[in-house]
């Protein structure tokens, strides 16, 4: 065999897998911008990318999980919201120890992603809806807690969460990756991991094989909410004030950067490194728009061609398999 033979069918079992295509997809994205935005590959801009896309891809790893069920969380933007609001009150109004009132946002945001969870396999809810309702709930709860004004006033010991660094890279980065390793460990090494794709992929066989569904589907929602929270709380820390409005359709891009990183809307498929690179490429996107000086109409329209295409591919993908 010829070491050209030998190359090509390294490339070619590379381009087998699907998260290669992504990060290819990435490469010329990236390469595009590169040659037509002249600030885009220094140093300061590549770290801004990452620190923004942070507080995204640390919500598609609960988002990942979801839609490997063939579920879906419209949830994630106003749980985020709630979670910095409950923060700011707890805080600032009451006077609580910072950690003590992380804690308890982050339990609110678990709350009520098991809430959506019960209400899917309890009450027989579609996803759609019952995340819906939540949406409307935690964002209203935002408002009524906050009275609509911002909070501000955090000690620098918590506000270093999201401004603080180690190294070069911004502590919401250094969360971003210490959790997207231990969530890939979770869902590739674990059992309930094996069993949250078989619930996606093929529910009926899964509940004969004894696997819970309802279980899983109770875990995977509740998740997503953690995470929704855990990114609240990051970026209340980021910005150093709570915002009833924060995350406000960030629904949206957790759900597009799931689906571009290869998490299939059908279920039984996903991965956390799929996920990561696709709010990479949000966010390279959301920031090449803004450095060509497209205008915030066109970018909400740009962005909304890309969820749409992304939808498309998968469906065009699973059609080609099956």
């Amino acid at each position: 065999m010829s070491e050209k033979t030998s190359f090509l069918r390294i490339i070619k079992r590379i381009m087998t897998i699907k998260e290669a295509g992504v990060f290819l997809i990435l490469i010329v994205l990236m390469a595009f911008l590169s040659i037509f935005a002249e600030s885009f590959l220094t140093l300061d801009n590549i770290l801004t990318i990452i620190l923004n896309m942070s507080f995204i891809a640390i919500m598609t790893y609960g988002m990942t999980l979801v839609i490997i069920t063939a579920g879906i969380d419209l949830s994630v933007g106003s749980v985020l919201g709630l979670s910095g609001v409950i923060i700011g009150v707890l805080v600032i109004d009451y006077g609580w120890n910072s950690f003590l009132a992380v804690i308890v946002a982050l339990g609110v945001a678990a709350l009520m992603g098991f809430t959506n969870g019960i209400l899917i396999t309890k009450a027989r809810l579609v996803p759609f809806v019952s995340t819906l309702g939540m949406l409307s709930i935690g964002r209203g709860l935002a408002y009524v807690l906050s009275g609509g004004w911002p909070i501000s006033g955090f000690s620098e010991s918590f506000t270093f969460h999201g401004l603080g660094k180690l190294g070069i890279f911004p502590m919401p980065v250094v969360y971003m990756a210490i959790l997207g390793v231990i969530m890939h460990f979770f869902l590739k090494n674990t059992i309930i991991g094996r069993r949250i794709y078989a619930v996606g992929g093929n529910p009926e066989a899964a509940t004969l094989m004894g696997i819970k569904k309802d279980r899983i589907l109770i875990l995977v929602y509740t998740l997503s909410g953690f995470f929704a929270g855990f990114s609240g709380f990051l970026m209340t820390s980021w910005l150093g004030v709570s915002q009833a409005n924060a995350g406000q359709g960030y629904e949206l891009d957790v759900i597009a950067a799931t689906i571009i990183g290869g998490t299939s809307l059908m279920g039984g498929e996903g991965s956390i490194l799929g996920s990561l690179l696709g709010a990479a490429i949000m966010a390279v996107l959301r920031n090449g728009l803004i450095l060509l000086e497209v205008s915030s109409f066109w970018q909400q329209v740009t962005i909304g061609a890309v969820i749409i295409f992304a939808i498309m591919f998968d469906q065009f993908r699973r059609v080609r398999v099956s």
